[in-house]
């Protein structure tokens, strides 16, 4: 019930975190959140601090909003978010960041929280969801290391 992709980009660590920690640009890199933007006041990333993305399921539907929440905010290492109740999320969704070879590896990462129901559909229609997460999160990967480099 968890994944993972990862891609080396030719970037310092501290400006692909600038640019995964922006929640307000995922619609350029996203094949299915088209846009994000702060909630309760915030400007930026910490933990605690929450977001709404409005999504398109699998790019063509259906589509609705999501609330999130930072669990992760380290800069430069590692960001990572929470979708459903803060503090009890439904799945979590994340960047680490390694430097490597005068770059740095990018991995992009997925964990559903393990609820029976979660782990029923998973079981069930957990391939099917797994390949369409796993293309996602390199065409994600891929658009980021686009505009970094």
């Amino acid at each position: 019930m968890h994944d993972s992709v990862t891609i080396h980009m030719d970037a310092p660590p501290e400006t692909i975190w600038a640019l995964v920690s922006d929640v307000t640009r995922i619609g350029e890199f996203s094949p299915e959140t088209f846009e994000a933007e702060w909630l309760d006041g915030a400007t930026g990333p910490a933990v605690g601090t929450r977001f709404r993305g409005h999504v398109k399921r699998n790019g063509i539907g259906p589509t609705y909003w999501t609330t999130c929440s930072v669990v992760t905010c380290e800069p430069g290492r590692e960001f990572a978010f929470g979708v459903g109740k803060p503090g009890n999320p439904l799945n979590t969704w994340g960047y680490r960041l390694e430097p490597s070879g005068g770059g740095t590896d990018v991995t992009e990462f997925f964990e559903l929280t393990p609820t029976a129901a979660l782990r029923l559909y998973w079981f069930l229609l957990g391939w099917a969801r797994g390949r369409t997460n796993r293309k996602g999160m390199r065409t994600t990967l891929e658009r980021i290391k686009a505009a970094v480099e």
